[in-house]
């Protein structure tokens, strides 16, 4: 069941702000491509066996893109195995040794994660946007307000907006001099405030994508709440092309963040979005620990629906109605499973859990197969409109 229906529901409507278009390997960023999630690993790149696992873990959450450090040419030289394993593009994160943007890039990096002014002079410049052009690799100014140019520092006083502004323009200018476009920037700060008010005012001044981050939020529950304050205000306000959700957790963790975001705003869905309550005494289930195993068991959909899940019947209806599935606490045990909004069948505690799922399961694959049914109808009318044409 579709919860965003633009013609009823302008005020849910979300106005993107304009950006151009770059690539990240296969993947478009900008421009009317979907917002694209990324995160970074934590292994040792050289570790080879060790960053493709976590990359790959990754790529079962659903990532997009994903960053590795490259701090050494030992992390360079397992690049391009790294690369050739996994199935994502991968952004070589280079800060001020300008080689290995040069070996990242020859290994087979789709973006590098370099600004240009930390890397010496004209010349390194023109060597690493050379390397960028030569290996189709796009490049992502990032800017910090814990790594501020001193200049800027003695200039401002502080980091604000005004400063990570003027280090981004100022990073823009080395590769536009280089007629070099293929860029992506961000100005990151731990600081909600100080990250929200630095992007606003970079989006009215560049066309290029923004990729949005509070840096260094915090733990899985400090920085989760953190980031979807800052992202989030961003993306609501139409400003963001693919983001980043910093946490001192596991990097698919950062991933699952960052679509439940994407999935609260309705920019992007995957998966299950689950709605539930937090649990009072008229619960007729144990609301909280049945929640947590769905979430935990229901992990590997990608399909997007949507589950209500509500402790009792004053709330539970009414939810359950605008939901694919939805289960409501009822006495003695016994409790109501809607299906597409209406009433189907009643459940015991016993088993309900692998109940949900086995349904959750079954309307993932319901929807997958008329999804393909579609597509096979619509590639079908344009064979026939293309025979049509040319007879």
């Amino acid at each position: 069941m579709s919860d965003h229906n633009p013609g009823l529901r302008p005020w849910r409507d979300i106005a993107r702000r304009q950006s151009r278009q770059i690539m990240v390997g296969n993947v478009p960023v900008g421009g009317d491509a979907p917002v694209t999630v990324q995160t970074m690993t934590n292994t040792l790149t050289h570790d080879v066996k060790a960053t493709i696992d976590q990359i790959r873990r990754c790529e079962e959450a659903g990532v997009d893109i994903i960053r590795v450090s490259c701090p050494d040419e030992e992390s360079t030289a397992a690049l391009k195995q790294i690369v050739r394993a996994v199935r994502v593009p991968i952004v070589a994160d280079i800060h001020f040794h300008y080689k290995r943007a040069l070996e990242a890039a020859d290994a087979g990096a789709a973006c590098l994660r370099i600004n240009p002014g930390n890397i010496g002079s004209e010349k390194r410049v023109k060597e690493v946007v050379d390397a960028a052009k030569a290996n189709g690799c796009s490049i992502r100014i990032g800017v910090n307000a814990g790594s501020l140019e001193k200049d800027l520092l003695e200039k401002y006083g502080e980091p604000c907006p005004e400063a990570l502004v003027e280090s981004a323009l100022d990073h823009i200018k080395l590769l536009q001099d280089q007629d070099f476009h293929e860029y992506k920037v961000a100005v990151k700060a731990s600081d909600v405030f100080l990250a929200v008010a630095a992007y606003m005012q970079l989006a009215d001044a560049v066309d290029c994508p923004l990729h949005l981050g509070i840096t260094e939020a915090g733990g899985l529950i400090g920085g989760t709440v953190k980031s979807a304050i800052g992202i989030g205000n961003l993306l609501w306000a139409g400003i963001g092309d693919t983001i980043r959700v910093s946490l001192s957790a596991e990097p698919e963790e950062e991933v699952r963040v960052g679509y439940e975001i994407l999935k609260s705003l309705g920019i992007r869905t995957r998966g299950v979005k689950v709605i539930s309550c937090p649990s009072c005494a008229r619960q007729g289930f144990d609301v909280i620990r049945t929640v947590q195993a769905l979430e935990e068991r229901l992990q590997h959909i990608n399909t997007p629906l949507s589950l209500s899940v509500l402790g009792c019947v004053v709330n539970g209806p009414g939810e359950a109605r605008e939901t694919d599935i939805g289960l409501t606490g009822g006495g003695n045990g016994k409790h109501m499973v809607y299906l597409s909004g209406i009433t189907d069948h009643t459940i015991q505690d016993a088993g309900m859990v692998d109940h949900i799922v086995k349904l959750v399961e079954a309307k993932a694959a319901e929807i997958e197969a008329q999804k393909l049914e579609s597509e096979t109808t619509d590639a079908g009318k344009a064979d026939g409109s293309q025979v049509e044409a040319a007879e």
